[in-house]
């Protein structure tokens, strides 16, 4: 069926036409009878920030969303566009697309007070109705809300003519959602003047005596820290916000891993086969969880899941070089392929003490914790009776980020004790696999004090 294309043949059609909180609101409430997802991509928040952010928008609030960096606070405020509909009309050419029905800008009105319900109209998509600002000290009101446009003067219109006003970004969203990222970074006197657009709904432009009565959705994100080092969310505003909701970090490494894998960077098609073995994702998760409870690291400015991904895109390229050398198809992390997060991770925390404090070492820390916690999820040391009885008798075991997998399989296969675990890790049948999990055993082993470990080189040899 054809869609109107006038302001007379859409009055025609009885098309219904909701304010943006409205519309979201049975958007919501259909998703919710059908069990639609709401946010795809959005992990680890479902009995937490989810639930208040569908209370907010039943109840028509706008909402301030506050956590520390990396807690998918600006994705959250993309993901409310599906609560749109697909397609909604506005009067063509509008610049803050105009509610065909009730249009609000001086043009529009005059528009329709020559052609009445022949003018014609578009339809807007989702993507369209959505606007977002990065705050920044420099931020003006006219980026915000507008200004005279001194071409449009120049041009011959008078400055008390409504029309040479060029609109800044909220009346451009205008019946749409519009996202403040890092609100209190926005200087206090512009935080002022969002306070009529959060309650009365209208601008103010350079004097002018107009009132635009915008339909709008408005998101803000903060972080907790900016309210005492860079700035802060001026009161009336926090006051006219509906919801503050807080966001939090993953709580279980479980939803740390899901993250990881939906968000690293993949590249198909270049002739490789890689596998990153379950407990590799948990030491890669587990060094991020350990940071966050680190006393060497501050813990005010958070450590995002952003080191989980980087950390996790490094290990797994560091392991390619190693395949592409040794000329293997398949691409599996090890142990040795660990230093890599150094460089992921040093640039995205913030050490609690400066001067002595060596980055490196608190990484290398954090990263033999992990694998000491997840080697004992897995095994408990009393498992490993024969084997350490093998070291006693003398046996040496050598790993390298060069050695071949073929290499790891002949040694594993070949003692009772190493097999069995490897096997426990449920990595048969891939070469490159076995030697992931013979470094990790041997590696446990070492952490829990049962093995020493000698390196020379490139080489690390592991003995009783």
């Amino acid at each position: 069926m054809a869609l109107p294309t006038t302001i007379g043949e859409l009055r025609e059609s009885e098309y219904r036409i909701l304010p943006i909180k409205e519309e979201m609101r049975k958007n919501l409430i259909c998703k919710l009878e059908h069990e639609d997802e709401l946010f795809p991509g959005i992990v680890g928040y479902e009995e937490t920030v989810l639930p208040q952010i569908e209370n907010a928008i039943l109840s028509g609030q706008d909402i301030i969303l506050l956590g520390e960096r990396g807690q998918a606070k600006t994705r959250i405020a993309r993901s409310l566009t599906n609560l749109l509909d697909p397609q909604v009309p506005a009067i063509e050419g509008c610049e803050i697309n105009d509610n065909p029905y009730e249009p609000i800008c001086r043009e529009c009105r005059d528009r329709f007070a020559e052609f009445g319900d022949s003018v014609p109209i578009e339809w807007v998509d989702r993507e369209r109705r959505y606007g977002e600002k990065l705050a920044t000290p420099d931020t003006t009101i006219a980026d915000l809300i507008g200004e005279v446009d001194p071409i449009k003067v120049a041009e011959g219109r008078h400055l008390s003519d409504e029309l040479v006003i060029h609109y800044g970004l909220v009346p451009r969203t205008n019946r749409g959602v519009f996202c403040i990222n890092e609100l209190p970074d926005l200087a206090e006197r512009i935080q002022v003047g969002l306070l009529n657009i959060m309650e009365e709904r209208d601008v103010q432009i350079r004097g002018f005596k107009i009132r635009l009565p915008l339909d709008i959705f408005i998101v803000a994100s903060a972080n907790p820290e900016d309210y005492t080092n860079r700035g802060r969310i001026i009161t009336p505003l926090k006051d006219r916000a509906g919801s503050e909701i807080r966001t939090h970090y993953p709580r279980s490494i479980e939803h740390e891993m899901d993250i990881m894998e939906g968000e690293h960077t993949s590249f198909g098609g270049d002739g490789f086969d890689t596998f990153v073995p379950g407990f590799m994702k948990e030491v890669i998760a587990e060094i991020t969880h350990l940071a966050r409870r680190s006393p060497d690291i501050s813990q005010r400015s958070g450590v995002s899941v952003r080191v989980s991904i980087a950390n996790y895109e490094n290990v797994v390229s560091n392991a390619l070089k190693r395949a592409i050398r040794l000329r293997e198809r398949q691409v599996v992390p090890r142990i040795t392929d660990l230093p890599a997060v150094t460089a992921s991770t040093a640039g995205k925390i913030e050490l609690e003490t400066l001067g002595d404090a060596n980055e490196d070492k608190i990484i290398e820390k954090l990263t033999q914790g992990a694998v000491l916690n997840v080697f004992n999820r897995y095994f408990l040391v009393q498992e490993f009776g024969d084997l350490l009885r093998a070291f006693e008798n003398g046996l040496t075991l050598e790993v390298s980020d060069t050695m071949p997998s073929l290499d790891y399989a002949q040694q594993a296969f070949r003692i009772d004790g190493l097999k069995t675990a490897v096997s426990k890790l449920g990595v048969q049948g891939n070469p490159a696999a076995i030697a992931s999990a013979t470094e990790f055993v041997l590696e446990g082993l070492h952490l829990n004090r049962k093995l020493n470990k000698d390196r020379t080189g490139g080489q690390i040899r592991f003995r009783r």
